[in-house]
């Protein structure tokens, strides 16, 4: 059973465990005596300036001879991301799921087509919660504990399986946190898309089923998680995980906007793209997201502990105030997880902080620096 541990009790501890404290693992919500034991036994690497937008960006085959599926081997990460684990099945990210964040920006834009402002922000908003700034990597799944935790204590666990920062409630094809695995793949789940894409998809699935589709997983997560959480940044990302199918799996050779059930299924359930897969035509970006909430309207806000308690949050930006978006994770999600960062760790912040901000940066939403510039 899990007890907390006084200082002197941890710092014995995990003097012993830091030399083995995995490079990919979150800093994020240790405390100052735990980042001071555990910071001075990694191996810094400064934060690298983003690749800029590919040169060539048509359709092209990606499923190719240099990029063959291969499965998971036992130790490798995955994670609630189709997306990230199908390219690290493929060889466009390091196998093993564990990542730098140039590293998934540019198997994202050659895998995918995907925009490279909007890689940029997803990238370094999973990065600056799940990542470990001082190493300059980000797991793209599993978790990991310190020795003897039992349970595991989540503020030193790592990679996007980490519930309520980047993964979150209402997946299409992963279960909420609650019920206990949020990163595999749901079979009940794809039933239900497979359901609705057949109701009002013809067998496909397009805009029309992902409206409906993602309205149904939110009354669903309503009526049956007491902890479900539907605010920013998850009221934001929910829908840009809806429109992600038809964007970035559907064959870049088609232009009908409707995707084959089987080939959703590969990506979901196997990581893997079709044979003689085209990736889209053209980046890929954020059109389409608005729509989606717009279909259903619903405010962003939570259950309150007990089901079909679904209570409106005012003070969660939605589509109206995106630069709340913006200002609320710098100020209360980043700053919550590093309150007082110092030296090497306060300048990867910054660093990393400033590339997440070049997707909003104009003059309606200025930077914010909470640690100072």
């Amino acid at each position: 059973m899990y007890r907390p541990l006084n200082f002197a009790t941890f710092v014995l501890a995990a003097t012993s465990l830091a030399g083995a404290f995995p490079a990919h693992r979150s800093l994020a919500g240790l405390s100052n005596e735990e980042l001071a034991v555990i910071l001075p036994r990694l191996e810094v690497a400064p934060p690298e300036n983003p690749p800029g937008p590919l040169n060539d960006t048509s359709a092209k085959l990606v499923n190719d001879a240099d990029h063959p599926w291969k499965p998971a081997a036992p130790n490798d990460m995955r994670g609630p991301c189709p997306g990230l684990n199908t390219l690290a099945s493929h060889g466009y990210l390091p196998r093993n799921g564990i990542a730098t964040p140039a590293q998934i920006i540019n198997a994202v834009q050659e895998g995918f087509n995907m925009d490279n402002t909007f890689a940029k922000f997803v990238t370094y908003a999973a990065f600056l919660v799940d990542g470990n700034p001082i190493t300059n990597l980000l797991s793209i799944g599993g978790k990991s504990s310190l020795t003897g935790e039992d349970p595991p204590n989540p503020a030193i666990v790592g990679g996007l399986d980490t519930h309520a920062v980047f993964e979150g409630d209402t997946s299409m094809t992963r279960a909420d946190a609650f019920f206990g695995d949020n990163h595999s793949f749901n079979q009940t789940l794809w039933d239900e898309f497979a359901d609705f894409s057949n109701r009002f998809g013809a067998g496909k699935y397009n805009m029309t089923v992902a409206a409906e589709l993602r309205f149904q997983r939110i009354q669903d997560s309503i009526a049956t998680n007491p902890t479900f959480s539907f605010i920013s940044p998850r009221y934001f990302t929910a829908y840009a995980e809806s429109t992600f199918p038809i964007k970035f799996f559907k064959d870049g050779r088609q232009t009908d906007g409707q995707l084959d059930l089987d080939v959703a299924l590969g990506f979901f359930r196997d990581s893997k793209y079709p044979d003689d897969f085209f990736r889209p035509n053209g980046p890929q970006g954020t059109d389409g997201i608005e729509e989606l909430a717009i279909a259903h309207p619903i405010a962003p806000g939570a259950n309150n502990g007990t089901l079909n308690s679904y209570t409106p949050d005012p003070n969660s930006a939605d589509f109206t105030t995106l630069c709340k978006l913006y200002t609320d994770f710098v100020n209360l999600t980043i700053k919550g997880l590093y309150p007082s960062p110092t030296g090497v760790l306060r300048d990867a912040l910054n660093r990393n902080l400033g590339f997440f901000y070049e997707f909003i940066a104009g003059p309606d939403c200025p930077q914010v620096f909470p640690y100072g510039q």
